[in-house]
């Protein structure tokens, strides 16, 4: 199989554990898919897995794009890997799409049952049972395993409408969620004016920093440079100050965390209370500044973004960092680690080991 056409996971998901949600109703899951791969997933599968005491609260979760029907076992093979290592107890399929129903046996049936075949089939060796495959399209849902008229080709039941637990969830870990895996990647896409202007800025800066760094001391600067982080969180809160960084704030930022030990101290921010004014300082920093200066703190939103539950941006903003700066070690093992399925918890545990949080301010 040509490398191009293999098939890949394109997002992992998780839900933290301190808001972790239960499966009450398969129609209300289907609902609320997109709370819990951060967009409106189209044309995709989604492999969930289950877990707790009751064995129906909702873990870590994988999606991807729907395969050509020859690269299915693949994909299910790699799907049902990165799910099984969060250790479920069970697990759903559930498949989004728009594609009309088929033909078996000359009847009329709901399209993709084998591509749910092969995921079943794969989660089987892993001893992972199969709680239900579901069909969501065009506003309704079926059970691939249901015998029942309301299940039959042509039919399905309405998705439930209101606020759905997953949606209370998503709120309370400030998740929001986009129309298209693209309209995330848009988040952090560099502005439209002339990129040369921010580029420019971050030479002089540079150099102002090397300069200070002769004079007064690297220890010096350092904490010049984390003084101007703690300083831009405090403006990211919410209800701060309307009026954005400057290209030189964000300049002296980017600069700044090319320093190993305000960099440490930044990880540190996504473990403590600044942590949501934090992601918002990286996502601007990521989608202002030039490559390679954009890689750390692109990295540093994926961390933040993982400690949430929302690995549709992680990986979106890993890809920028390992993008811009391929020699820059850490975002590709994070992106190793998130690909194997590395749990929020997991992640939080790391850094605290690592680099507790220290206090800001």
């Amino acid at each position: 199989m040509d490398a191009r056409d293999r098939p890949s996971p394109d997002s992992f998901s998780g839900w933290p554990e301190p808001l972790g949600v239960r499966v009450r109703d398969i129609g209300e899951l289907a609902a609320g898919l997109p709370h819990l791969v951060g967009f409106r997933p189209h044309e995709s599968v989604v492999l969930i897995g289950l877990g707790g005491e009751s064995g129906r609260r909702v873990g870590l979760t994988v999606r991807a794009d729907i395969p050509a029907p020859e690269h299915g076992r693949e994909l299910a093979r790699v799907l049902s890997g990165s799910l099984c290592r969060d250790r479920p107890d069970g697990a759903l399929v559930l498949v989004v799409t728009e594609a009309p129903d088929e033909e078996c046996a000359g009847e009329p049936d709901i399209p993709h049952r084998g591509l749910v075949w092969e995921m079943v089939t794969a989660l089987a060796e892993y001893a992972v049972p199969v709680g239900d495959a579901v069909l969501v399209r065009d506003g309704r849902w079926w059970s691939y395993d249901c015998p029942d008229h309301c299940c039959a080709p042509g039919r399905g039941m309405p998705l439930p409408t209101g606020v759905t637990e997953l949606e209370v969830a998503s709120i309370a870990t400030g998740t929001v969620v986009a129309g298209t895996r693209e309209d995330l990647v848009a988040r952090i896409a560099p502005p439209s004016p002339d990129p040369g202007v921010m580029a420019d800025t971050c030479v002089r800066m540079a150099g102002e920093c090397t300069a200070a760094i002769l004079d007064v001391g690297r220890e010096a600067v350092a904490e010049e440079a984390w003084a101007a982080v703690t300083a831009a969180v405090a403006r990211c809160r919410p209800g701060g100050p309307a009026d954005g960084l400057t290209d030189a704030e964000v300049a002296r930022i980017v600069c700044g965390l090319r320093d190993g030990e305000v960099r440490d101290r930044a990880f540190g921010l996504a473990l403590g209370s600044e942590a949501a004014a934090a992601e918002q300082l990286w996502t601007e920093c990521t989608r202002r500044a030039p490559a390679p200066l954009d890689a750390v703190p692109a990295t540093l939103l994926a961390v933040s973004a993982w400690l949430r539950g929302d690995g549709a941006m992680a990986n979106i903003a890993l890809d920028r960092a390992v993008d811009s700066d391929p020699g820059y070690a850490f975002a590709r093992l994070l992106s190793d680690a998130l690909a194997a399925c590395l749990t929020p918890s997991d992640l939080r545990a790391l850094l605290v080991e690592a680099a507790p949080a220290p206090p800001v301010g």
